[in-house]
């Protein structure tokens, strides 16, 4: 059937239009509803014959034409959606629409009425006097409840009400005898009126994602069902009766609370049990449950080390934050060794467009069984934007695979539950919508974007399989950044796999939205170039001629009988292939640069810094009053998660107090979204009061070379070069006596916060700490709880004197809290409400270390009471 178009004429305020047949979409022009206004006035006798009208509702000016459309009496499909506009974050604003004139029931020969993604909180009266109505649309809206008079709608055939608020439904909605399908998942259902069993007609009802405790046993009556979904809820019990339906063939009960579920329904051919706790006792009600047994929390002194598990079980606690909870009877009694490390990129393989968020935890022996699921929490850095992404655990057996997670984002925490152990990281992927495809077929519909969907026909298996969809949106301006090409436009990129080998037995039909802009009535088809593409060799080739695409107003569809990678793109390139691997390659890496800083009132210290590559600027203006740039480098792109080494020439070395120095060289892992900064400082082995020394840092990926000649550093340009950063240490001899002097003259006591066993700062410490803070120093004195009359104090006697200031601030509250415990949490928690989390994490690396040597020295003359138990079980052996 031919579509309407719209031509605008060269006059300001008119519309020359021409009407083909008796369609008109205007829901893809900026303005529809001011150019439907001008239409009607210009050409109301033709507009008023219209039968097919379709409006975009994120126009400011759609009140005018709401109060045009009960004139067009004709119409048997009105469409008024919202949806296309998307905010800053990338999701969908709803439409301005919440009510309708009371005139729209003067409609009498609409059939078909669309109000999905606008801002209805209850449904007008006048929709439910539209007696020839058959299909009701009114998904993503707000809807709280459905009024009584919803059952005059007799005709209806397909009601859709997913992604609303509603709580309850009325009893009158059984008065829908000709309903077939009705849609009502994703709201807040607790309860169902029983009156819902008179659907007679109704072939399929989804009410899954709701809140429903149970189901009433009328739903039995629903002799025409074939498919029931209820997945997601709070399900305790279901009517054993559900089996008796005779044409049902999809009972959907995963991820509810059952317990226990009748014969008739476990035997059920069609039936999913996935996600219940399914043969776990139920506590007695009646009678006060027994206390269960306490299982005790070990808290561990380093993230590498080695604890024994008994049949008790134990929660275990990392310094990190990672937590492994063994139940009871898990084991019966075995030794575990858990490290935690940063990932090797040998080992650790991430798929495409792939983020990591977390450091490796392997936990030894390898493949160990356990009675029972042992749960594993791993914090994580939240990724940027979650709307098209989601946050999974990913373990390694035989090859990297993911595991059900359970995600609490309020904590960012990832949870999972194994049988064995392995070795396991935090990965934030492209969110995956899944399907089995069954004999008879099926759709499968993108989260992301609800326009891309796949229809697998019936006979297209001949056993069910499984298919994922993952689709990553490519913004305009990332494209135009990446070619400077502004005539090129793709439509998101669709990755699809499944879990066989064979093709399917008949062809699967894709659906992708055209590119921005694009619409069927103005597109040229000589652009229009259709990619296949190889995941694992990253290439792409245009299959355009061999497939056959069509084309309606908004989408592109295609058949297929294998699954890979597919992008539409609308471009006057003649060879796009090459053009869309680059793109590719740029997409799949988060483009992050590294600075490396150094203090101008002090070169010993060098700040580092990996930012997102739009945020460089800011970041450089924010801090060039205190740091000056690289030299004689700038700052260098990098990728994310890309590791790099500092290494030092001419006798300068890292503080081996630093326990993450190892070897003269601290290795580095940025991720751009965590905007993470450490700051290093460089000591020197020769004696500074003696004699000036000069020496340089050089930041360079993969390992430090052995020898580092001086023309080698200073070198970083070049195909081969690995060099990302050389900067200048000047200590002056001045200024290093003059440091001396300061902390020989200085009245501070020697100090030891804490004590050994749980780890303590001394003097050297805070002197340390003190160097990192500047003129912040007054809040964090406040957040340490020095008054503001001390803080004063301190300012007036040490004027003109920063260094001082702060060294007296930290040593007057380190005197006051030397025996006070906890004062080392204090000092933690002060950095961090102070935004000063570098120094939080100094401390705690401090801490941890001291701690760590403790229990190391006690190992080594035999005192500790693990060692006590190795001797005993090494004797009983």
């Amino acid at each position: 059937m031919a579509e309407s178009l719209l031509r605008e004429a060269g006059t300001a305020g008119t519309a020359d239009v021409y009407l083909a047949d008796n369609r008109l979409n205007l829901d893809v022009f900026p303005n529809s509803p001011s150019h439907f206004s001008v239409l009607y006035e210009t050409r109301k006798k033709e507009v008023q014959q219209i039968e097919f009208l379709r409006l975009n509702c994120n126009e400011e000016q759609i009140d005018s034409s709401l109060a045009i459309i009960p004139e067009l009496r004709r119409l048997k499909s009105l469409v008024l959606k919202g949806g296309h506009l998307t905010d800053e974050y990338g999701v969908c604003q709803r439409g301005l629409v919440a009510t309708l004139p009371m005139e729209f029931s003067h409609l009498q020969h609409l059939t078909h009425l669309d109000l999905s993604f606008n801002s209805f909180t209850s449904l007008p009266e006048c929709v439910t006097e539209l007696k020839e109505l058959t299909m009701l649309q009114l998904c993503h809206n707000q809807l709280t409840t459905l009024p009584k008079s919803i059952g005059k709608l007799v005709k209806l055939t397909s009601l859709l009400l997913m992604k609303n608020q509603l709580r309850k439904l009325p009893g009158s909605i059984g008065e829908l005898a000709a309903l077939q399908t009705a849609d009502i998942s994703e709201n807040e259902l607790e309860r169902l009126p029983s009156k819902i069993g008179n659907l007679h007609n109704c072939t399929r009802l989804d009410l899954s994602g709701n809140k429903l405790t149970t189901v009433p046993s009328s739903l039995a009556n629903m002799i025409s069902l074939r498919e029931l979904h209820l997945h997601s809820n709070q399900l305790v019990t279901v009517p054993a009766t559900l089996a008796h339906l005779p044409d049902l063939s999809r009972l959907d009960l995963q991820n509810n609370n059952l317990r226990s579920i009748p014969p008739e329904i476990q035997n059920f051919p069609f039936v999913h049990l996935k996600g219940n706790p399914i043969g776990e006792p139920e506590s007695p009600k009646e009678q006060e449950p027994a206390k269960p047994k306490e299982i005790p929390v070990r808290y561990l002194a380093s993230d590498c080390d080695s604890f024994t598990v008994t049949t008790e079980g134990c929660n275990i606690v990392l310094p990190c934050g990672i937590e492994i909870r063994f139940p009871s009877e898990a084991v019966s009694l075995a030794v575990i060794t858990c490290s935690v490390t940063s990932p090797d990129p040998q080992q650790v393989k991430l798929r495409h467009h792939d983020f990591l968020l977390s450091r490796v935890l392997e936990l030894l022996p390898h493949g160990i069984q356990f009675e029972k699921e042992v749960v594993i929490r791993m914090p994580y850095i939240p990724p940027q934007s979650d709307r098209q992404r989601e946050v999974v655990i990913r373990t390694f057996s035989e090859s990297w695979s993911d595991v059900d997670t359970k995600v609490f984002k309020s904590q960012h925490v990832a949870c999972c539950s194994v049988l064995h152990f392995s070795w396991f990281l935090v990965v934030s992927r492209l969110k995956e919508n899944k399907c089995t495809v069954p004999l008879e077929g099926t759709r499968l519909f993108s989260s992301v974007d609800p326009n891309i969907k796949v229809t697998f026909p019936p006979g297209a298996v001949n056993a069910t399989r499984s298919v994922k969809m993952q689709v990553l949106p490519v913004a305009l301006d990332e494209l135009y950044e990446f070619l400077n090409d502004q005539d090129s436009i793709a439509s998101p990129l669709l990755c699809l796999s499944q879990d066989a080998f064979d093709n399917f037995l008949k062809p699967v039909k894709i659906q992708l939205p055209l590119p921005s802009g694009v619409t069927g009535s103005n597109m040229d088809r000589s652009k229009v170039h259709l990619l296949h593409g190889d995941p694992e060799v990253q290439d792409w080739m245009d299959i355009t001629n061999q497939v056959v695409l069509e084309f309606t107003h908004l989408y592109a569809v295609f058949e297929v009988n294998h699954f890979s990678w597919y992008w539409l793109w609308y471009t006057t390139k003649t060879y796009v292939d090459g053009i869309a691997k680059r793109v590719y390659e740029r997409l799949r890496k988060w483009q992050v640069n590294f600075l490396a800083l150094q203090r101008k009132k002090d070169p010993e210290q060098i700040f580092l810094q990996c930012v997102p590559k739009n945020k460089v600027e800011y970041v450089r203006n924010k801090l060039e009053p205190r740091y000056c740039g690289p030299e004689p480098s700038d700052i260098v792109e990098m990728f994310e998660g890309e590791q790099f080494f500092a290494g030092f020439e001419k006798g300068i070395e890292i503080d081996s107090d630093r326990p993450d120095c190892v070897d003269g060289r601290i290795g580095f892992t940025f991720y751009s979204h965590l905007k993470n900064s450490k700051e290093v400082y460089v000591s020197t082995v020769v004696d500074r009061k003696t004699k000036a020394v000069k020496g340089q840092v050089s930041f360079y990926r993969g390992s430090l070379p052995e020898n580092v000649p001086v023309e080698a550093a200073q070198k970083r340009k070049g195909p081969d070069s690995m060099w990302l950063a050389t900067l200048p240490i000047k200590l002056p001899k001045q200024k290093s006596r003059l440091h001396n002097e300061s902390r020989t003259e200085s009245s501070f006591p020697p100090l030891n916060l804490g004590d050994e066993e749980t780890g303590y700062l001394t003097e050297a410490n805070l002197l340390s700490i003190a160097r990192r803070i500047g003129l912040e120093w007054k809040n964090i004195g406040i957040n340490l709880g020095l008054s503001y009359a001390q803080l004063e104090r301190i300012e007036y006697s040490n004027r003109g004197d920063l260094d001082k200031q702060i060294l007296e601030m930290l040593f007057t509250w380190a005197q006051c809290n030397v025996s006070v415990p906890g004062c080392i949490n204090k000092l933690i928690q002060a950095m961090k409400e102070s935004d000063r989390e570098d120094i939080a994490e100094e401390v705690r690396c401090i801490i941890e270390l001291g701690r760590k040597k403790y229990h190391d020295s006690i190992r080594r003359v035999g005192l500790s009471q693990e060692s006590s138990n190795e001797d005993s079980a090494i004797a009983m052996v």
